[in-house]
């Protein structure tokens, strides 16, 4: 059986926790890292690409600054590489002015709420490209 699961990059340890306890309650498998440099261990780690039996990642979930030398925006590459059609969400206190961002992603500003999320990530889970960012205004409002 495939599982598909989230990738989740955030380097707030709080954040993290109950982001991913949220999602595992509302039935969504979580991968948790809170470095880049790990984001990208994950990603190349064998079993995580969607040809895989075990599925690989259906969506990434990324802060943009992050400690050490890979950033957001640099895991969000990484991961649209082995994911083209994966949906990322970046978010960010500081605001997504640059144009380094994957097409069809979704920025959300931090603070935000945690259910937010795991209803946004829920929705972007369960359609394909062309309805994603209808999805992610529905799941937002």
């Amino acid at each position: 059986m495939r599982h598909r699961h989230v990738l989740m990059v955030e380097d707030n340890y709080l954040l993290l926790d109950m982001l991913t306890g949220l999602c595992a309650r509302s039935g969504i498998a979580v991968v948790s890292v809170s470095s880049g440099e790990a984001a990208i261990a994950a990603i190349r780690r064998p079993g995580t690409q969607p040809a895989s039996p075990e599925g690989g990642f259906a969506l990434l979930l990324t802060d943009i600054n992050l400690p050490g030398l890979i950033d957001g925006w640099t895991v969000a590459d990484a991961f649209r590489q082995f994911n083209p059609d994966c949906p990322v969400i970046y978010t960010s206190t500081s605001g997504c002015s640059d144009r380094r961002a994957v097409p069809d992603s979704v920025f959300l500003g931090k603070p935000f709420r945690i259910q937010d999320v795991v209803d946004l990530t829920g929705a972007l889970m369960r359609t394909g490209p062309a309805d994603r960012s209808a999805d992610a205004r529905a799941a937002l409002a």
